[in-house]
């Protein structure tokens, strides 16, 4: 009797073990979901809908509670006491040992702020909370029912719960982190107001704020002292830690990235920190499910130049209409135009190779300047002419910006070079957009010399016109030139395999996977020296293909 009771209480043990491994990988799965989703409740719980069936409430939750009801109800009278805990264990500990779908490879990792550790309180507790009232009851009932069924019972049901208690957590948590966060934009205002000479900059836009905000950095820290927000720190939260933790006294130039996902986003950010100088790159369809239209990305990233008081300046793209349309409210401020088609700085003679740009800055008045860098792509060069212009503004020489863009690293993942010991890498991993990843394109077909291949995973992200949008880049991709197509992931690529075909571009010349790692051994096997190829698009954490 001894030794069966042993047994039991060891195999309950390790059940609880395995239960609370699988507990483990799921909170922290929707945890990092949860701060993926900017901390948003809606977005959160929009995400949770979208991949219901796949991660919030699976078939293995389903088919343990079947059997348990099974055992309750129908079979466990005709089975000793130990059966059911024999069978039950064992059945939850297979089931519930494989994590695959919680713990995977991140792009961006769980970042164990502040923020996170309040948010895990109540997550804790909750998520504890019916595996202990399990264990209880399970003792409570002891000789009514055998231990595992309210043990099990409490486990997977605790499993279960688990996103749901995510989401009430962020709603109990959420008039505290309005208080945290109100104290934090006091301080930053503050520390703005003791610093009148010093220029902010603000930089928004669909896409380009962050290779932008690096390129703007590098010109201006030719005779300025720089301060500017890291990666893409561009929330109210993440300028607020900028200003509070690394503006210095010293600094002239603040640098700001300001991202929005809804409408009146960007005027909020800069009720923070109002801007001196306002840079506008371009109106694309980037988070077109949130903004619903680009009228409305238009008069959001508008909300920039909105702030502006008379007579400060506006930096803007002036190939984009919607940009100039935005800079057109305003007959009260300096507008400066930047384009490859038209404006007060333009760029020609754009060539591309594997050390990377050249071409030729010039301006209205006649001045003109040669220009040497290591970035690539069109959108790199209206980056540059941006810089080129508030550099202009301030009062540095052109061959002085020009020289500081010939020691202009490229931003990580951002159509950066790479040399590995065969062929040449262009890394565009970041989430990709329909006027990157087709400037990317252009970029990888304007290679010389050897196989150009492509491996993408196409786009994400943007809503309704998500499945249009990959068709038309398969289309694109199709008549480029190139010699080789990698797909990666064969549902989400369906699109860009439509417009392929539809562009004529031979099949045997395309690849389609299932992961990044398979794609990179057919590299490893099929290229040689001279040889280039472009990674377009890393999907985001939040992208999961059901």
């Amino acid at each position: 009797m001894a030794t069966y009771l042993l047994f039991i209480q060891v195999l309950l043990f390790l059940l609880s073990v395995v239960m609370l491994r699988h507990l483990y990988w799921r909170t922290r799965f929707f945890v990092h979901m949860f701060q993926q989703s900017g901390y948003k409740l809606n977005e959160f719980w929009l995400w949770m809908k979208d991949h219901w069936n796949s991660h919030v409430l699976n078939g293995t939750h389903a088919l343990t509670n079947v059997l348990l009801l099974l055992f309750v109800v129908f079979i466990g009278h005709w089975f000793t006491p130990t059966a059911p805990a024999v069978i039950i264990s064992v059945y939850l500990m297979i089931w519930f040992w494989p994590v695959d779908l919680y713990r995977r490879q991140e792009k961006k990792p769980l970042a164990y702020t502040a923020r996170v550790q309040r948010l895990l309180i109540p997550v804790t507790l909750l998520v504890i909370l019916f595996p202990v009232l399990g264990a209880l009851a399970a003792q409570l009932l002891k000789g009514m029912l055998p231990d595992v069924y309210m043990l099990a019972f409490g486990w997977v049901f605790g499993v279960i719960m688990v996103p749901f208690w995510v989401l009430l957590a962020g709603f109990l948590t959420k008039p505290l982190e309005k208080y945290i966060q109100k104290g934090f934009i006091r301080s930053a205002q503050q520390k703005l107001a003791s610093m009148p000479g010093l220029t902010v900059i603000g930089i928004t836009g669909s896409y380009g704020k962050t290779s932008t905000k690096f390129a703007l950095a590098s010109m201006l820290s030719e005779r300025f002292s720089v301060c500017f927000t890291p990666g893409s720190f561009n929330t109210p939260m993440g300028i607020c830690k900028v200003i509070n933790n690394d503006l210095q006294a010293h600094h002239q130039v603040l640098i700001l990235e300001m991202g929005a996902r809804y409408p009146g986003n960007i005027a909020e950010l800069c009720e923070i920190a109002h801007p001196n100088i306002a840079i506008l790159t371009i109106i694309g369809k980037a988070h077109l499910e949130t903004f619903g239209s680009q009228e409305v990305i238009a008069k959001t990233k508008g909300e920039l130049i909105q702030s502006l008081h008379p007579g400060e300046l506006a930096v803007v793209n002036a190939d984009d209409h919607r940009v100039m349309a935005q800079a057109a409210r305003r007959n009260d401020i300096s507008v400066i135009g930047a384009g490859l088609q038209q404006g007060d700085f333009t760029a020609t003679d754009i060539r591309y190779d594997a050390s990377g740009c050249s071409f030729t800055v010039c301006h209205k008045d006649g001045r003109q300047v040669p220009v040497r860098t290591g970035l690539l792509g069109q959108h790199n060069v209206y980056n540059i002419l941006f810089g080129f212009a508030v550099g202009d503004h301030l009062g540095l020489r052109l061959e002085t910006l020009a020289l500081a863009v010939s020691r202009m690293e490229p931003v990580e993942h951002r159509l950066q070079l790479k040399q590995t010991a065969t062929y040449t890498v262009i890394d565009d991993a970041f989430n990709s957009n329909p006027v990157g990843a087709r400037n990317a394109i252009d970029v990888l077909a304007g290679f010389q010399g050897g196989k150009r291949v492509l491996v993408t995973p196409g786009m994400v992200e943007l809503g309704d016109i998500e499945e249009e949008e990959n068709f038309m880049l398969g289309e694109h991709i199709g008549t480029s030139g190139i010699e080789q197509v990698i797909l990666v992931g064969q549902k989400q690529t369906k699109p860009i395999q439509d417009g392929l075909r539809s562009a004529g571009y031979p099949e045997e010349k395309t690849l389609i996977v299932k992961s990044l790692f398979e794609a990179n051994a057919w590299l490893q096997q099929h290229l040689t020296k001279g040889d280039v190829v472009l990674y377009e698009n890393d999907l985001p954490d939040m992208y999961v293909e059901d």
